[in-house]
């Protein structure tokens, strides 16, 4: 199996402390890379599936130092596009004392938003479409101009008509669209094309009008034409095809939860993609979800214990 992953991935500040002869306990930054699809394709890299990241970075040095991380990390890196013009995007993250994170972006002339006018962007997608999943997010298409958004819809219509798995994260953000409306809109634009749904239920009930349940939501994407959905429900665990929900194997106290939902993505597509059923994939999704939110960062560093192979199986 190959699979692509498309989206957005960024320059990362983190915010820790550290001691000081001056100031025992004086805030720092880290800078690091994350991305919602980005962080996913990174987790299954890791977990040894072959893995390239569809964006686009610039020729400066932090694009460059992000093109050497990520080839360490396992990523293919040939369908990432160059534009000289523009720079790769930023955000800064914090953590409260309950692990909830806040993000601030800097992203508006991002690299990644321009990916498919870029001259390269043919080939690329012509490249993408020979692998056997796609992978993208509402974010995904959130940072991308009207044209891209559709060329990146078709090569997921293209590829799930010849009999190849699309899967999609309905990740909502609402400062990156003019309205919930406009992200509905895409958001069933995108679900028509997957093959397998991952949405989660606090985002679902961000952008609907109404509250919507793990049930309702699951009916919906089905309606709209998604073939399986596994519904994310946080602490609480998934709703699984069969309408059982999964919960976690423990409860936890976390330390960070960004990234919870991407590493779940991946623990849950690694073992798809090795035949397991929805249930034996959704632990290996809690399984990876509950390793990354008891360490700091979207996706912790891996240390010397081969975590995904007892994590993944």
């Amino acid at each position: 199996m190959r699979i692509v992953v498309a989206g957005e991935g960024m320059l990362e500040l983190s915010r820790g402390r550290t001691a000081t002869a001056v100031a025992p306990d004086a805030p720092t930054w880290r800078l690091g890379y994350g991305g919602d699809t980005l962080n996913t394709a990174i987790h299954l890299a890791r977990g040894g599936d072959r893995v390239a990241y569809l964006t686009a970075l610039g020729v400066d040095p932090f694009s460059e130092g992000l093109r050497d991380d990520w080839t360490s990390e396992g990523l293919d890196t040939s369908l990432i596009l160059t534009d000289p013009a523009r720079l790769p995007g930023l955000y800064a993250i914090q953590t409260d004392a309950e692990g909830e994170r806040t993000f601030s972006y800097w992203r508006g002339d991002s690299a990644a938003r321009q990916m498919f006018a870029l001259p390269a962007a043919e080939a690329a997608i012509a490249t993408a479409e020979a692998a056997d999943l796609l992978v993208f997010s509402l974010i995904s298409l959130a940072i991308l101009p009207d044209a891209g958004r559709s060329a990146l819809l078709s090569l997921a219509g293209r590829m799930r008509a010849q009999g190849k798995q699309v899967a999609f994260d309905g990740n909502y953000r609402a400062r990156l669209w003019a309205d919930a409306a406009e992200a509905r809109q895409w958001r069933d634009h995108a679900i028509a094309c997957c093959s397998i749904g991952l949405p989660t239920l606090e985002d679902e009930c961000a952008m609907e009008s109404a509250s919507a349940s793990a049930t309702d939501t699951a009916a919906r994407w089905r309606a709209t034409g998604a073939a399986t959905v596994i519904v994310k429900l946080g602490a609480d665990g998934c709703l699984l095809p069969d309408g059982q929900i999964l919960p976690p194997p423990q409860r936890l106290m976390p330390i960070d939860t960004s990234g919870a939902g991407d590493a779940f993505n991946a623990g849950y597509l690694h073992a798809t993609l090795r035949g397991a059923d929805p249930r034996a994939a959704a632990l290996a999704g809690h399984r990876l979800a509950g390793w990354v939110v008891m360490r700091a960062g979207a996706v912790p560093a891996r240390g010397t214990d081969d975590v995904y192979a007892r994590l993944l199986g």
